[in-house]
């Protein structure tokens, strides 16, 4: 349990540094006063993100003894890798896409819906089979997310379009089904390949064929300036290249935390703790700052917490249970021998 503590801790703390970071980078006018200009390069920023998070992972992995086990990694598990790194890096693309063709409302039950696909696709895909109790804990955590965030008063609800449209749900929930494709495919991997792969090996092959994904488009399509465009900003502006190190380093340290949660407890646990965040940094600026929430918020806080209590009060059962099976075995395997002997 201190080891989860911790990672969310990490997860928490690294996704604010990270998110202050990434709108530094996005908003802040750099150059003259007269003429400032914004960086908005976003596939180039992903790809010095990525190339950071694969060096970082490999530090990482030589830092605790391992190895990138090349030889020994089977061609179906690079695909794996592969297929991962595609859908990581196709993903963001529908998710800012459909942010201009969906209202604020549309845009948080998204954000809060994220659980549900990463669930879906473990049963559709994988055949996976969860216990009655996880599907209760998914759906309990979704509505309570949903109801904090909808329930907040805040100015940003004049962000994006004024309607939803059908276009713009259909790239919402594509966004949502790549995720969730993500994530049970990780799962998968670490399922499959338990003796072969850990978080470090899935964070360094993922980021490493991403970062090759991005440079090749970036690269090779013939319409697309991008790339040139960043150069010639970085030579303009060098004030930005430490920014978008800076963004890529707490990127790459919040990943360490994200893919340890993820190997040893899931991806369940791990999109539990990110959909939650807000919702746990609100709940702390209550307690510190004296801020209030109304009534419908605190609904949504009580069935998060009612689904984390589920999942902590049926999960001590079954450790209690293993435990007694275990105690239980051993004066059997002693009884046994003793027969034997005699």
């Amino acid at each position: 349990m201190l080891r989860f503590t911790l990672c969310v801790i990490g997860i928490y703390t690294c996704f604010l540094t990270w998110g202050v970071v990434q709108e530094r980078v996005s908003t802040t006018p750099y150059g003259d006063e007269e003429t400032p200009k914004k960086f908005k390069f976003f596939i180039v920023l992903n790809l010095i993100q990525s190339i950071i998070a694969a060096m970082v992972a490999f530090i990482y992995l030589k830092a605790c003894g391992r190895s990138l086990n090349l030889k020994q990694t089977p061609k179906s598990l690079y695909m794996k890798y592969a297929q991962v790194a595609l859908f990581n890096c196709i993903g963001s693309p529908f998710g800012y896409a459909a942010l201009k063709h969906i209202d604020y409302p549309t845009m948080i039950l998204g954000k809060s819906c994220k659980l549900v696909p990463v669930l879906i696709m473990n049963v559709l895909v994988y055949r996976r089979k969860f216990p009655l109790h996880k599907y209760i804990c998914v759906i309990l955590v979704t509505a309570g997310v949903s109801f904090f965030m909808l329930c907040q008063p805040s100015s940003k609800k004049s962000s994006g379009a004024s309607n939803s449209s059908l276009w713009g749900l259909f790239l919402l929930c594509t966004n949502l089904c790549i995720d969730g494709l993500t994530n049970a495919t990780q799962d998968q991997i670490f399922s499959t390949f338990n003796h072969l792969v850990s978080g470090q090996h899935m964070m360094f092959y993922m980021n490493a064929m991403g970062s090759m994904l991005s440079a090749g488009y970036l690269l090779l399509h013939p319409y697309n300036d991008e790339l040139q465009q960043a150069l010639n900003f970085f030579q303009d502006h060098p004030a930005v290249i430490r920014d978008v190190i800076l963004f890529g380093f707490c990127g790459a340290v919040g990943q360490c935390f994200i893919f340890y949660t993820l190997q040893h407890y899931g991806s369940l646990r791990l999109v539990t703790v990110t959909v939650t965040r807000k919702l746990f940094t609100m709940l702390l600026s209550v307690f510190w700052f004296n801020h209030t929430l109304n009534s419908g918020q605190w609904s949504g806080v009580a069935l998060v917490f009612f689904a984390i209590g589920i999942e902590a009060y049926i999960g001590k059962k079954q450790k209690e249970k293993a435990k007694r099976e275990l105690n239980n075995a051993v004066p059997n395997e002693t009884l046994l021998e003793t027969k034997k002997s005699n």
